[in-house]
């Protein structure tokens, strides 16, 4: 029987030091820093190859191995399958007993409607500040005269770079404002 730690963090620069606190207790650890979105992360995976009967699964919290219910269950699955026991220390889960797996399944499911909310309020809030003009970068309107500007580079009297910098343009900006007035 094997105790085994399962530690993530979702970015390289994020620091797994606050799930490092017990691993004196652990005969094996396994350290991911990747997005728990999907199920494909490699360390995920040689722990699930890794675990045997008997042995025990420990997170400090669920959302370290899975970030939504069906991923959790699946995976709790996974180790069920082989007799191998999930432990989330942070909300107390023991999937070795039947209220530990009954916590398990609510806890997720609650976890997961949180998250939905969270991306439902945020995608309202993208939808409001589109609609108000507060999202992406504003448009670059051109100068009064610059229909002028571009006749007269067009004519000759003045190189691209001088009219750009009349108008006030960058390079790419004045040539996208050029093409919209022949179209």
């Amino acid at each position: 029987m094997a105790r085994i730690k399962y530690i993530r963090v979702s970015t390289q620069e994020q620091n797994t030091a606050r799930q490092e606190q017990d691993l004196d207790k652990f005969d094996r650890i396994y350290v991911e820093k990747a997005s728990g979105k999907n199920t494909e992360r490699p360390q995920l995976k040689a722990m699930l190859d890794y675990v045997r009967e008997g042995d025990i699964v420990e997170v400090e919290s669920y959302s370290r191995i899975a970030r939504n219910t069906q991923d959790l269950l699946s995976i709790v699955a996974q180790l069920t399958e082989k007799r191998v026991d999930f432990i989330s220390q942070k909300e107390q889960i023991d999937t070795s007993t039947p209220s530990g797996r009954l916590m398990l399944t609510i806890f997720a499911g609650l976890a997961q409607f949180e998250r939905e909310c969270l991306l439902e309020r945020q995608a309202e809030g993208i939808a409001i500040a589109k609609q108000e003009g507060r999202m992406g970068r504003p448009e670059i309107r051109p100068c009064v005269e610059f229909e002028s500007i571009v006749k007269e580079w067009q004519d000759g009297k003045m190189t691209a770079v001088e009219a750009m910098k009349k108008a006030g343009m960058t390079k790419a900006t004045f040539y996208r404002k050029v093409k919209s007035l022949s179209c």
